[in-house]
């Protein structure tokens, strides 16, 4: 951007000031005191234009659009707010570094509009690589939230960037709260569409709070339950990855080692019970909430992961998580048909918006459920990155 401002400006950038040596000479002066307070004055002087120009580029960088996906909320606001260059900017002349400046001078107006919106799509930006991503997830300065004691295979790629779950792409995955399942939880999670899907594989979203709204009116002594005593958690995890599910991370990677004796003293700290199954272990869960109340908009949001983990008296997953259970905190069982109804307020309330390359998907933790539609057609490469 600087190079730019200063082309448009018609200062040469650094590199060597034959201009300023021509004024000096024109001046003919040979008084280094006063050559020095030439060039100082010239520099605030440039200084001063370059930020103003900064400023002034920044506070047109965004602009809102709109797609037919999006859904109006009763207080007007659409869902999710979705971001791509000015239209007086010509995006073919926007480069990385534009997006980065902009988002570092625009941070209190962006985190506005997420927690107003609860999600941002950042679509048609300068983003073609995985390290760009990065520079992008960098550049709003959040802490990186450390995937520990996550149940979802990941790998890391560069810097920040993981793939978003490795699972077999033709299965969809449910929505959920990124690790709901965990005291410890990321507030912010980030999208990046590496590869384009050929057809599927979009990543649905839904806000929280209209589904406990919805859940509460259609099962109202269920959510008091829900809200009384949470929901506990049961896993059954081997030693090594399993493929072919969303949740099939291994123990080892889940606590980062391959000591039994610190992997107890891990899970310990996460309030998992840990009895071990020859290779396997099994963990359960300390109660957790599965309503919570988010302080920023002052609403109850359905934050659990009931879908992922749910199976009916007969064995049958929901989600195909196959070893993972879940039960009321007191020790009740789930109701299938309250999970049923679960289900269809969902699929009836979210909003799926298929992915583009270098679309960047930025959610409140918080406020949004996400999940993942079966991939139809390949290729698809949507990876990860989460901050507190």
């Amino acid at each position: 951007m600087y190079t730019k401002i200063n082309k448009m400006m018609k200062i040469q950038p650094a590199g060597g000031w034959p201009k300023y040596h021509s004024y000096y000479l024109k001046k003919k002066t040979s008084n280094i005191h006063q050559r020095n307070y030439i060039y100082m004055k010239h520099q605030y002087t440039k200084r001063q234009s370059s930020q103003k120009m900064v400023a002034a580029v920044t506070g047109k960088f965004f602009q809102d659009v709109k797609l037919p996906q999006q859904k109006t909320q009763d207080d007007g606001v659409l869902f999710p707010a979705v971001l791509s260059p000015n239209h007086n900017t010509d995006p073919t002349a926007v480069e990385l570094h534009d997006f980065e400046e902009a988002i570092r001078a625009q941070k209190v107006w962006l985190e506005s509009l997420l927690q107003k919106t609860g999600a941002i799509l950042f679509r048609g930006f300068p983003v073609a690589s995985p390290s760009d991503f990065d520079q992008v997830v960098k550049a709003f300065s959040y802490v990186e939230f450390p995937y520990f004691g996550g149940i979802a295979p990941r790998t890391k790629v560069v810097g920040r960037v993981y793939t978003a779950n490795e699972s077999p792409p033709h299965m969809g995955i449910p929505f959920h709260h990124e690790m709901s399942y965990a005291p410890d939880f990321p507030t912010k999670v980030f999208f990046y569409c590496d590869e384009e899907p050929g057809k599927g594989g979009e990543t649905p979203i839904v806000l929280s709070h209209i589904i406990y709204e919805k859940m509460k009116e259609k099962h109202p002594e269920f959510v008091a339950q829900l809200e009384k005593h949470g929901l506990s958690y049961t896993d059954v995890i081997n030693d090594e990855d399993d493929p072919s599910s969303f949740t099939g991370r291994n123990w080892k990677s889940k606590f980062n080692t391959d000591d039994k004796s610190i992997a107890e003293e891990r899970a310990a700290k996460l309030g998992l019970k840990l009895e071990w199954i020859g290779n396997a272990v099994k963990l359960t869960s300390t109660p957790l909430p599965a309503i919570r109340f988010d302080k920023e908009s002052r609403r109850k949001t359905w934050f659990n992961t009931i879908a992922v983990t749910y199976s009916d008296p007969a064995g049958k997953t929901f989600s195909s998580a196959g070893g993972k259970t879940v039960q009321i905190g007191n020790g009740d069982p789930v109701p299938d048909h309250a999970v049923e109804d679960y289900f269809k307020i969902v699929e009836e309330e979210c909003v799926t918006i298929p992915w583009k390359k270098g679309d960047i998907l930025l959610i409140n933790n918080l406020m949004v459920l996400h999940g993942r539609r079966p991939l139809l057609k390949p290729p698809r490469r949507v990876l990860a990155s989460l901050c507190k």
